[in-house]
């Protein structure tokens, strides 16, 4: 029988079939494709998602609007907060253990002793349990990249999609913004609409470049379609429609780009006004910017009246997209702002914290378990807070550093910041669970 136990030892099974956590390519897992019988050619209409910031988001709102068209969405995202499972929905319900193990089984099995990375196998996995799921549409977010990622097998989705393009995983996709644009810009294809976020103009003038090259129908932000709140509403304006849409459910002045950027999505796939508005009414996706009511780390800011939020942006952008909602927020209740952070190994802590200058208090610095690239020190991540010019400690625990924000700071606002595996550490700790390690 499945359980979370034998799910964890196919996890790390399959991590041992590669001997580099990330080797970007497609040809292994075509060939593994081609042994499980082409399922990518057998899943419902697709829409494929590429970029550096907000491409969670934007899926998220995008299946809330296929669901509240009636509509049974399957959805690919990575990574995982707590378990494996989250990352396949089939028909609007996470995966079940039973059914990904026995994804993983075949995969296994089709593909032999040929090395295969943790990424391509099981995103080979995923394609097999959608194309033996009915449903009406699939929401695929790529894992790193885009030309090279291993989503990146369909010869034609209905839409692509390119959220905000900015610096990140620069050892794998290149070290400047018109290099991982390219890289972005490899799941347009030929005659197929793409959806492009805010970008640069280094970044847009690439993936301009690409879609033309493709005749791809090519929608940009502040061109083509835009959005913004006005008198408690999202208006949506695109060439000569306007559309008066309930706000956002995701919390953050950045959550109006993505809900705009689904919007637009959306109105290419042919949903309607009242289908967005319903969809944007009711997303759900943890630790983005998500305030916190329950679980251990909840009752002790609550014992000091103050509100506990969580976050896993890690990059800059990220960074300055949060600093700018806790900014809105300060300005609509004061309260002292304390950043409770941890940090990947290859990520620019200093550089993160910078944006939270002259806005919060302390930082309280921790580290986590697990993770790909590791984690930065507690000692490492304060210097880097002070570097970045804001007064920092350590802390040994979750417990403790929330326990001595809270105290130090009563009634204040705490912010668990740095980490997607920080924050799926956060809500394992809510839900009484234990995070499942993350090898790719």
């Amino acid at each position: 029988m499945a359980t979370a136990e034998t799910i964890e030892a196919a996890l790390q099974r399959l991590s041992r079939l590669h001997p580099k956590k990330i080797d970007l390519s497609l040809g292994r897992i075509e060939r593994l494709l081609e042994a499980l019988g082409r399922p990518q050619d057998r899943l419902p209409p697709v829409i494929h998602v590429a970029g550096t910031n907000g491409k969670g988001s934007t899926c998220a709102f995008l299946k809330a609007i296929s669901e509240a068209a009636g509509e049974r969405c399957h959805v690919y995202t990575s990574p995982h907060l707590v378990r494996f499972n989250e990352r396949i929905v089939l028909a609007g319900e996470i995966v079940d253990d039973a059914r990904l193990e026995d994804a993983f089984a075949r995969c296994e099995a089709a593909n032999g002793d040929h090395e295969i990375t943790f990424f391509e196998i099981t995103t080979a996995a995923a394609f097999l349990l959608f194309s033996e799921t009915p449903a009406d549409r699939l929401i695929l977010e790529t894992g790193l990249g885009g030309r090279v990622d291993a989503t990146n097998i369909l010869p034609a989705p209905q839409a692509t999609v390119i959220t905000p393009v900015s610096l990140d995983h620069q050892a794998f996709l290149g070290d400047s913004i018109e290099l991982i644009a390219a890289e972005k810009a490899g799941i347009i294809k030929r005659h197929v609409p793409v959806i492009v976020g805010p970008q640069t103009p280094e970044a847009e003038a690439v993936i301009r470049k690409a879609a033309d090259r493709l005749s791809a129908p090519l929608s940009i932000w502040g061109q083509d379609f835009q959005a913004y709140t006005e008198h408690g509403r999202l208006v949506f304006e695109a060439e000569d429609e306007l559309w008066d849409l309930n706000p956002p459910s995701l919390a953050g002045s950045h959550q109006i780009i993505n809900a705009g950027v689904a919007a637009a999505t959306a109105r290419a796939c042919g949903y309607s006004p009242e289908d967005v508005s319903a969809g944007l009414e009711t997303t759900r996706w943890p630790a983005r910017l998500q305030r916190l009511t329950e679980g251990p780390l909840a009752d002790i800011v609550k014992q000091g009246e103050g509100a506990l939020w969580l976050d896993g942006g890690h990059n800059l952008s990220a960074a300055e997209s949060l600093a700018a909602s806790l900014g809105e927020m300060e300005a609509g209740r004061e309260r002292p702002l304390v950043l409770v952070a941890a940090f990947s190994n290859n990520k620019d802590a200093s550089g993160f914290l910078a944006y939270f200058e002259g806005l919060a208090a302390r930082v309280i610095a921790i580290d986590f378990q697990g993770g790909r690239e590791g984690a930065q020190s507690p000692g490492e991540v304060a210097e880097a807070a002070r570097t970045a010019g804001l007064p920092a400690q350590t802390a040994s625990s979750l417990t403790e550093a929330v326990r001595d924000a809270i105290s130090d700071y009563p009634g204040g606002r705490i912010v668990i910041c740095g980490s997607l595996y920080l924050a799926g550490e956060v809500l394992a700790m809510s839900e009484g669970e234990a995070v499942q390690s993350t090898p790719g």
